[in-house]
């Protein structure tokens, strides 16, 4: 997989628009990133992100996303730090009051329709609302409590989930279909 910190960075700077253009929580945003990706699946059979996903206490987290949000990596010069500036007090915001929805240029308007689909469903709930309801079975059933670890979340399992069917296939379909593009991008 090659995963776009540029694109995941626009996701999140999405949702804080959303929410009045200036910050967002961290584990709100995670936990929508995640949601926004799930839908992506239902819908379109792939996500948004191109990144492995993880159970953890607080809920289902998109795990390189969520690494950037806790400073692991360096957002300079990857397209991050052009979006979202260093997290404050548990909140990410805009690296700018000049960012609009029309600079969100590496997610199509199938993604924005999606992001904006989620931000409607989600977008009132509080962070806390948002992780109870995310620890709901019957409203993702492919977290399962990592007792203080982590867990991986396969994307079949997310596929099955939301009904995908043939689950099993479509995920290594999709995975044969990024491995030929990582190989690609090396040439």
């Amino acid at each position: 997989m090659t995963y776009n910190p540029r694109k995941a960075a626009q996701t999140i700077a999405y949702f804080a628009l959303q929410s009045g253009g200036s910050t967002v929580s961290v584990l709100k945003a995670v936990k929508l990133v995640y949601l926004a990706d799930r839908e992506s699946v239902k819908r379109r059979g792939h996500p948004i992100q191109d990144e492995s996903r993880v159970s953890m206490p607080h809920g289902p987290v998109n795990s390189i996303t969520y690494d950037y949000l806790s400073g692991a990596y360096d957002p300079e010069g990857v397209g991050w730090a052009d979006f979202l500036k260093d997290r404050e007090d548990h909140n990410v915001g805009l690296a700018s009051t000049n960012i609009s929805v029309d600079d969100l240029d590496e997610l199509s308007q199938a993604e924005l329709a999606i992001l904006a689909d989620i931000w409607t469903q989600f977008g009132s709930m509080n962070k806390w609302a948002l992780r109870d309801w995310t620890h709901v079975a019957e409203n993702v059933p492919e977290w399962k409590d990592p007792k203080g670890s982590s867990r991986k979340i396969s994307l079949q399992e997310i596929m099955k989930a939301v009904g995908v069917n043939e689950s099993e296939k479509r995920a290594r379909e999709y995975q044969s279909l990024q491995n030929a593009q990582d190989i690609l991008a090396s040439l």
